[in-house]
């Protein structure tokens, strides 16, 4: 089975990242011949002197009159050597929000740069939001190339810029790619116009991203999010079903459940496609234990010696999503974490983080939309929960608006408050 790389295109506005899905999707033959057929047809029509393959990926009417891309639109395509999933992202800073949902499950974050503006305000943005976001892998596309006569010195001066802006964040691999979205040059295949750049082309490099050790295979979690018991007959089954978040479990490990504390082995471990020896993230299984014990939707299953923190009390770093309120303290929601949900309070707010000065505004009296601060909650039951650092899957949550059931924010644990 081909690894899946889920990765999210950032950047400001006409850096070109759509139209280098675009060439992505193209260039690897990933779209129907009816699909080119009717973009052909289209950028005849507003009279383009090229194919626009932005517009296999601005799929909205509206984003297509405008010229841009408002809502995150998500791509499909495989290699022989692995599947992707694509969030293309919005690039105007209204929009952050949507970079910021589309970067929450990715793998790897593109940040695009039009080679002759080099780092503008939006790529520190976006850039500081995908290490705020713990993205493990970001590649800068120094897009445009063309328009600047594959000048190397462009392209050296431009990642030496962002180098020294990146060495004050928390990213523990980046590279750095010159290419030509509308041209193809080092996207699918090497550029022949750009001999002095010795990296691969930005697909290969999709495509060879160690991304297996990014997830958290030290410490066992198990959200439970159903309880299976057939009633038709196949005897006394009784299953537990979710996706491990965490670590890994083997039949007959000893496991704890929270928020009961006892504790079981692991009778067996069940797929689809069978019975298997061992789990870990993120597959989807059913466990079965060798004790009956009472286990609802929402319980963890762990390891008796590393069990997450249980708390009603945590801080975390809020994003706050919606446009039509604001989070204040006092202010009330449904808390949703992995499989649990509670309703929390918000006790305090430290302060409002600057994206663009990192500067701290500890007297900012709320969040609004595309703002980011970090917070004190209290929950009316226990989380069970790691340092968003650690585990992205159980040290992150979303605020839901209890009259209106929008989902208002989406937030990174820092810790027990």
């Amino acid at each position: 089975m081909s690894e899946l790389l889920r990765f999210a295109t950032a950047g400001s506005v006409d850096d070109g990242k759509s139209t280098l899905i675009g060439r992505l999707l193209y260039d690897s033959k990933s779209i129907f011949e009816d699909q080119l057929e009717a973009v052909e047809r289209t950028s005849r029509a507003r009279g383009d002197e090229y194919t626009d393959l932005a517009l296999l990926t601005d799929g909205l009417r509206a984003e297509r009159e405008a010229g841009i891309t408002i809502d995150v639109a998500y791509r499909y395509f495989s290699t022989p050597r692995r599947k992707f999933i694509i969030a293309d992202t919005p690039g105007h800073i209204q929009y952050t929000r949507n970079m910021v949902t589309g970067a929450s499950t990715a793998d790897l974050a593109l940040i695009l740069v039009d080679a002759r503006k080099g780092i503008v305000e939006q790529s520190r943005r976006h850039a500081f939001l995908a290490s705020l976001l713990r993205v493990p892998h970001l590649v800068l596309c120094v897009n445009k190339m063309d328009l600047v006569d594959y000048d190397q010195s462009v392209y050296e001066s431009i990642r030496a810029e962002f180098s020294a802006f990146a060495a004050k964040l928390d990213i523990s691999d980046l590279t750095f790619i010159p290419l030509s979205a509308l041209h193809g040059d080092n996207v699918v295949h090497r550029s022949a116009s750009m001999g002095w750049y010795e990296g691969s082309s930005l697909l290969h490099h999709l495509e060879e991203v160690h991304i297996a050790s990014d997830r958290n295979l030290i410490d066992p979690r198990f959200p439970v999010q159903y309880v299976i018991r057939p009633q038709n007959g196949q005897g006394d089954y009784r299953g537990y079903a979710g996706t491990v978040a965490g670590g890994s479990f083997r039949v007959g490990d000893e496991v704890a459940v929270l928020p009961s504390g006892f504790s079981s082995t692991v009778a067996a471990i069940d797929t689809m496609a069978g019975s298997v020896e061992e789990a870990f993230p993120p597959m989807a299984v059913t466990m079965r234990l060798s004790t009956e014990l009472d286990i609802s939707r929402g319980d963890m299953i762990c390891r008796p010696h590393n069990q997450p923190t249980a708390s009603q009390d945590l801080t975390a770093m809020i994003a706050w999503l919606d446009d039509r309120s604001q989070l204040q303290p006092g202010s009330k929601y449904f808390i949703k974490h992995t499989t649990r949900s509670a309703r929390a309070l918000v006790k305090s707010l430290h302060y409002r983080l600057d994206v663009n000065t990192l500067h701290r505004h500890e007297d900012a009296p709320e969040l609004s939309l595309n703002e980011i601060g970090r917070v004190s909650l209290r929950t009316t039951q226990p989380l069970f929960f790691d340092e968003y650092r650690r585990n992205r899957a159980t040290g992150s949550f979303i605020l839901v608006d209890e009259h209106t059931s929008a989902t208002v924010a989406g937030g990174m644990i820092i810790g027990e408050a």
